[in-house]
């Protein structure tokens, strides 16, 4: 189920899944490249999770491009978006880091319902950054032309996106008799729940589990657990995991 995952006991995000790029763009980029009067811009985005990531990447692109004339960033982070940033790099103010940023911002990506019922258009895309690197053709296109040039520059470079569902999970682990204990753990799997690996090492036997976390999940995994230990089991929130789908 996992790609890549990260944990805590604690998440105050309110979203529960948002949109991401594959795990791939970590460390491989997107790349696509427009030009506009003889400057050429190089639009690239990586994923990333941490501002310490736009800094490397944005400082390995100058070093590739030390030739360029500007090399110009935005990125966004976090299930609920809470950083926002842009880079003009010499631009005047405005017309690059800022276009580039609603560029990201405004994407609408297709979001797939958990249980595969429908889908929505939605602008959730975070963990983004993107990167503009211009060299320079000779001919200014004045604030309008650059704005315009710097938002189509990244745009295009998303529409080359396949995008991925990062989902807030909940996980539990399950206390049972280690008489039962195998016979639950299949029939909850059958039953369609995501299980971990099972402890076997102390009085009890521990399972574990991992659900999508809503109300509606929580509700059918109690009544799940009920019908198949006769109400004998009961159900212990651990930790939130992140994890793609």
């Amino acid at each position: 189920m996992s790609q890549h995952s990260d944990s805590t006991l604690v998440d105050d995000s309110h979203a529960r899944r948002y949109s991401v790029l594959p795990a791939a763009q970590r460390h491989t980029p997107v790349v696509h490249e427009i030009e506009i009067k003889r400057s050429r811009f190089i639009g690239y985005l990586f994923r990333v999770e941490a501002e310490e990531d736009v800094r490397e990447h944005v400082s390995a692109l100058r070093k590739e491009h030390h030739l360029a004339r500007h090399t110009c960033s935005a990125f966004l982070l976090g299930p609920d978006r809470r950083v926002m940033r842009s880079n003009d790099d010499g631009e005047p103010a405005g017309t690059a880091g800022t276009p580039m940023l609603e560029a990201i911002a405004q994407r609408e990506t297709v979001l797939v319902s958990a249980e595969g019922t429908g889908a929505e258009q939605l602008r959730d895309a975070s963990d983004v950054l993107a990167v503009v690197v211009r060299y320079f053709g000779g001919v200014k296109l004045g604030a309008g032309g650059l704005v315009r040039a710097y938002s189509d520059a990244v745009s295009q470079t998303l529409d080359q996106v396949t995008w991925t569902v990062r989902q807030r999970m909940l996980w539990y682990r399950i206390p049972a008799p280690h008489a039962v204990a195998g016979r639950w753990e299949n029939e909850l799997r059958a039953t369609g729940w995501h299980l971990g690996a099972t402890d076997y090492a102390g009085a009890s036997a521990l399972l574990t589990l991992a659900s999508v976390d809503d109300d509606m999940a929580a509700e059918r995994l109690k009544a799940d657990l009920a019908a198949i230990t006769s109400g004998a089991g009961q159900v212990e929130p651990t930790h939130v995991e992140w994890t793609d789908l």
